[in-house]
């Protein structure tokens, strides 16, 4: 069985994070799953000093960046053969909202990648469950909007201290016809009917401790819905 990882980059501020993306290929080796990376050959919205916070002047690729995290074993999403897929997740970080979309820029009236619409709609169309990590599940949202299709989704909770806004965030799902289920980093939001999971991770003010145990529940939970679809 096998799961696709679209990544979005490498590097939290301007691509996948990359705890979240590692954890996730952990999680699913451990689990007897065998993946696939893949990612957009587009230019990435901005280069951001890690260090500094700062906008860098240059420009990097996404699926080349991408591949860091890969160790080179990655390919471009219109190159994906879906019908040898079992499963999709999306790691988290500012990536999919910047590479992706451009939720980071526009809020939820930002464009999406449309070949990484495809591959979601086409994926939650044949009933493979699809896992979203940390700003991941606003990609889904995104993806769905205008479709009448309302998918539960979570980005986290504000009961709990979180170094963004994350009633914003779920205000913005909903525009574009999210319903959002508002979950700690000891848990994760499970659609079902839709077969989709979310889960919090860095969105929360979480340890690495605390972000591995939350992104293994979500691949655990994507790796069992995968069994029963056999």
């Amino acid at each position: 069985m096998t799961v696709g990882v679209l990544l979005a980059g490498s590097g939290v501020f301007d691509g996948s994070e990359i705890h979240e993306a590692t954890f996730t290929l952990l999680a699913l080796e451990q689990n007897g799953f065998e993946y696939v990376c893949f990612s957009p050959d587009v230019d990435q919205s901005q280069v951001i000093n890690h260090i500094t916070g700062e906008e860098m002047d240059e420009t990097r690729n996404v699926l080349i960046e991408s591949a860091r995290i890969a160790r080179g074993n990655i390919q471009s999403i219109n190159k994906v053969k879906l019908n040898l897929l079992d499963g999709l997740i999306i790691p988290g970080g500012f990536g999919p909202a910047k590479n992706i979309t451009r939720w980071a820029f526009d809020g939820p009236s930002g464009e999406i990648n449309e070949e990484s619409k495809r591959v979601i709609v086409d994926m939650v169309a044949e009933g493979k469950p699809v896992a979203a990590l940390c700003m991941s599940p606003t990609v889904i949202a995104k993806a769905f909007e205008g479709t009448g299709l309302q998918l539960s989704l979570t980005i986290g909770t504000p009961k709990e201290p979180s170094p963004y806004d994350i009633q914003e965030i779920a205000d913005g799902i909903e525009t574009v016809g999210g319903k959002v289920e508002m979950k700690s980093i000891r848990e994760i939001c499970i659609d079902e009917d839709n077969k989709i999971i979310t889960a919090p991770c860095y969105m929360m003010d979480a340890t690495i401790e605390e972000v591995y145990n939350n992104t293994k529940m979500a691949v655990n939970k994507l790796c069992e819905m995968i069994k029963e679809n056999e």
